[in-house]
């Protein structure tokens, strides 16, 4: 996948329908994640659609989550909170303001409160992971 910076100079100049692709093509890259993981484990609470998030720890301590959901934007908007974080150490992971990252995207004005609502939870499971693991 591209940097995020890279990602956000191209979706800033599409108009909306063009955002909803562009965000589908991101979800379409990500790893794929295996059934078995698709647990009640998994699942990030409070999403409008289902959402799951498993993470695992390189040899050298770098943090790599696999994540997966059932819709196609909300699995896009995945890959950009991914975007922040992948591959970062568990400290550099904390020290990481992903709301203010994915900020110029400006989700929640862009798409229905039910694609944005599970953000913030998918972040905090993030957060807590890497403080579990810090």
């Amino acid at each position: 996948m591209n940097a995020l910076a890279d990602i956000y100079e191209e979706y800033e100049f599409l108009d909306a329908d063009d955002r909803y692709r562009l965000l589908i093509d991101l979800g379409k890259k990500l790893p794929p994640m295996p059934d078995a993981l698709k647990t009640d484990a998994t699942l990030v609470r409070g999403c409008s659609a289902s959402v799951w998030v498993y993470p695992t720890q390189t040899e050298a301590g770098r943090l790599e989550f696999l994540a997966d959901s059932n819709a196609a934007i909300t699995k896009g908007i995945i890959a950009l909170v991914l975007q922040t974080v992948q591959g970062k150490g568990a400290a550099e992971i904390l020290a990481t303001d992903i709301d203010a990252a994915l900020g110029p995207f400006d989700l929640k004005s862009q798409l229905s409160s039910n694609r944005t609502q599970g953000i913030p939870n998918m972040i905090a499971l993030i957060q807590e992971t890497a403080q579990r693991l810090s």
